[in-house]
């Protein structure tokens, strides 16, 4: 891996990622038109991660590879030699809900470090389509306790105390750790988080899986940054059926990826592009499921 002029950066080829198909009680049993891939019989695919440690690369030298071998050999190429650990700082993956997912919370850096993990669970979600009337719930209601919180989990009115919000195709939704919140069927959403899959379950509508009640309320924070994110003023046409995802070294000694820009970065670390095409609800995309 040859590197520029004067630099002691090593350089990657551009490559492609081959996506991991995930199984969800509450996904689908097919993902066209936006994946071409069959799941086998009865198994219902909720997320598809377009990054992530178990995730390979599809193209070039290092094909066959997966990501957190690959960022393992050549973090200095992918984050820059100021970057504080050799793991991959995000996880990208698309959430196909057909029913709701639980009313959940992740924690922090600080909780998740205590219970020994690496990093906590601050994460976003991109509309790539929504039909009319789609809702998320980010936050409690002001004025929500924890005592209230509790009660809710076990009367199962937890909903109740959720703060919930409109989402359109194109919208931006903020959800800081420590946010209570839930995805709820009718929209198609591009989450981009840490890279962290640390979940803890409020309530599951009577789902049979493990809840973590103590964890989430100890993680849960009655008031957050959460919300929808207003759209940037920009003259440029906004096209919400593109994404594209930017990975920014940082080669200064100082900050931590994702904090704060270098002012003379050497190079810009390799741009991650998801292509997805639009999907129209009223179109066989709904009829089909």
């Amino acid at each position: 891996m040859a590197g520029d002029p004067g630099s002691s950066i090593p350089e990657l080829v551009p490559f492609l990622i081959e996506p991991r198909f995930l199984p969800k009680v509450w996904g689908y049993p097919d993902l066209r038109p936006w994946f071409d891939f069959t799941p086998r019989p009865g198994e219902l695919i909720g997320e598809v991660w377009l990054t992530g440690d178990m995730c390979r690369v599809a193209s070039g030298p290092q094909k066959g590879t997966n990501l957190a071998e690959l960022f393992r050999n050549a973090s200095c190429a992918l984050l820059g030699p100021a970057s504080p650990t050799p793991q991959s700082p995000l996880l990208i993956k698309v959430i196909f809900a057909r029913e709701k997912l639980s009313v959940q919370v992740h924690p922090d850096d600080s909780m998740a470090q205590k219970y020994g993990e690496p990093r906590g669970k601050t994460e976003c979600w991109y509309a790539l389509a929504a039909e009319p009337g789609a809702q998320v719930a980010a936050g409690l209601k002001p004025g929500v306790t924890l005592d209230e919180v509790r009660a809710g989990i076990e009367h199962g009115t937890l909903e109740q105390s959720l703060n919930v919000l409109d989402v359109s195709p194109g919208d931006m939704v903020f959800v800081d750790a420590g946010t209570v919140h839930a995805i709820w069927p009718g929209s198609i959403l591009l989450e981009t988080q840490q890279n962290c899959d640390i979940t803890y379950r409020m309530y599951d509508y009577g789902r049979p899986r493990e809840l973590h009640i103590e964890r989430s309320l100890e993680a849960t924070k009655l008031k957050t940054r959460a919300g929808t994110v207003p759209p940037p003023r920009t003259e440029r046409p906004h096209h919400p059926d593109r994404c594209r995802v930017f990975l920014r070294r940082t080669d200064s000694g100082q900050g931590s990826p994702g904090q704060r820009d270098v002012a003379k970065p050497r190079r810009t670390a390799p741009r991650i592009v998801v292509p997805l095409r639009r999907c129209r609800f009223g179109s066989p995309f709904r009829r089909r499921f």
